[in-house]
């Protein structure tokens, strides 16, 4: 079996004729080849700074009129509180998600954002970005849709990492009729100033809205291209339509499990191979099988918040999500908002202002931290006299942080795990359990774990 999509890419519409189990059998290859057995998840909590939209999506129940909203926005003492009780519960990520453009439609919306001193729904985004990330240590990934270069921009200096789903090239579909910031052109060109701007980015496919599996090529051929002209695809999420009440397209079937599956492997093999590729595990009864369709992240996942996106289909159990990725032979990992490839090479993907942060939450790969503090260190540290003239910084007791020789508790695990090991390593540890010599080769091995 290749481990390339070469060939195919010189005609991709015809990956829509493969059998499924030769492509699912070519995407897990290239998925293998490209990023081992680790499969990722960023431990997140949702925020969703308003709820009102200009949009009117026919499949989407996040947005909702002014007259079923207590406030137009969240205050800032509410965002706050949401992300320090995820901070405090070990997550890595706020994920802000929010109405496009709302004060365009509503006066209520206009008019709060006036009244709080905001020029705009992005501009009041920032500053709640900002907030978070300042008071509490998580790092933001703002969820902002279509954006202008100039707000990109603006975010890129609060929010390490930013997305917005492409979901399809298809300019007439009835379920984007009435939705302005749903313009394929729009979004392209968001794609494009994010990649002019440096910007690590997520985007997508909604699979099943109406589009032809030709539509679903078509957008993953215009990423790829993004890509290749700027580096700055880290992830692709391959998302499946399921009916909710209340929406246009209730009535409509879900996204059948083979077509979704396909859509998955068809991104893998037209991708190129670096960039990450996400299925959400809450919206699919038998989630352990999307790895067999090439994926290596499961995406955010929340301890503290419900999916507001998706509040019918909560987020599985830690716990289980590990089992099904172990039972499938792969191991799991906590990742950042921004993956490790970008966080490594921080002097040209971060702005300043956001190296400190994730320095300080990563790994040496540049994953995330399994032992994660409720808090900044600086916002939990005081001043004391150390005897001698110096002063030495302590921890206080709100701190969850854990430090060498001056914690009186464990630190955080995110994944409560049992130990094990696979390939090179576990042959190495076979043979020093069987009383073999460790040499040269088999010292590296295990560092290079």
């Amino acid at each position: 079996m290749s481990t390339t999509s070469e060939g195919w890419l010189d005609k991709p519409y015809d990956l829509l004729h493969q059998p499924l189990t030769e492509g699912l059998a070519l995407a897990s290859s290239i998925r293998d080849a490209a990023h081992g057995t680790r499969v990722t998840y960023s431990p997140k909590v949702f925020i969703p700074l308003t709820m009102l939209c200009r949009d009117k999506c026919g499949y989407c129940t996040f947005a909702q009129p002014p007259a079923r909203l207590d406030h137009p926005y969240l205050e800032p003492e509410e965002v706050l509180q949401i992300a320090l009780h995820g901070a405090t519960q070990g997550c890595h990520e706020a994920l802000f998600t929010l109405g496009e453009r709302p004060e365009l439609r509503y006066p209520v919306a206009q008019d709060w954002l006036s009244e709080h001193g905001y020029d705009s729904t992005v501009h009041y985004l920032v500053e709640m970005c900002r907030l978070v990330r300042d008071e509490t240590g998580l790092l933001p990934h703002a969820n902002a849709g279509a954006l202008f270069k100039e707000e990109l921009a603006a975010l890129r200096q609060v929010s390490p990492s930013q997305g917005m789903m492409l979901e399809t090239l298809n300019e007439d579909l009835l379920c984007h009729r009435g939705c302005p910031d749903k313009e394929p052109h729009r979004r392209l060109a968001t794609l494009k100033s994010a990649g002019e701007l440096n910007i690590p980015f997520t985007t997508g496919l909604l699979i099943g809205i109406g589009e032809s599996p030709q539509d679903r090529v078509d957008a993953l051929l215009a990423i790829r291209q993004s890509h290749l002209d700027f580096g700055h695809i880290q992830e692709v999420i391959v998302q499946n339509f399921l009916p909710k009440l209340g929406t246009a397209m209730h009535k409509e079937l879900p996204c059948p499990p083979d077509e979704y599956l396909q859509a998955i492997a068809l991104a893998r093999i037209i991708l190129p191979p670096d960039i990450h590729l996400q299925a959400p595990p809450n919206l699919s009864d038998d989630f352990g099988g999307l790895l067999e369709a090439g994926i290596d992240d499961w995406g955010g996942v929340s301890p503290v918040t419900a999916d507001h996106v998706n509040p019918e289909r909560p987020w599985p159990d830690l716990d289980l999500l590990r089992d099904v990725t172990e039972d499938r032979g792969f191991v799991l990992a906590p990742r950042l908002t921004i993956h490790p490839e970008y966080a490594l090479d921080r002097d040209r993907w971060l702005d300043t202002d956001n190296h400190f942060p994730v320095l300080d939450r990563s790994d040496a790969e540049g994953l995330g931290r399994d032992d994660p503090g409720s808090q900044m260190p600086e916002k939990t540290m005081e001043n004391r006299d150390a005897g001698s003239g110096a002063d030495v910084l302590v921890a206080d007791e709100n701190s969850t942080q854990w430090y060498s020789g001056g914690a009186n508790h464990s630190p955080m695990t995110l994944i409560p795990s049992r130990s094990f090991a696979r390939g090179a390593v576990k042959e190495v540890l076979d043979g020093v359990l069987m009383g073999q010599e460790v040499g040269t080769e088999e010292i590296i091995t295990l560092f290079s774990a």
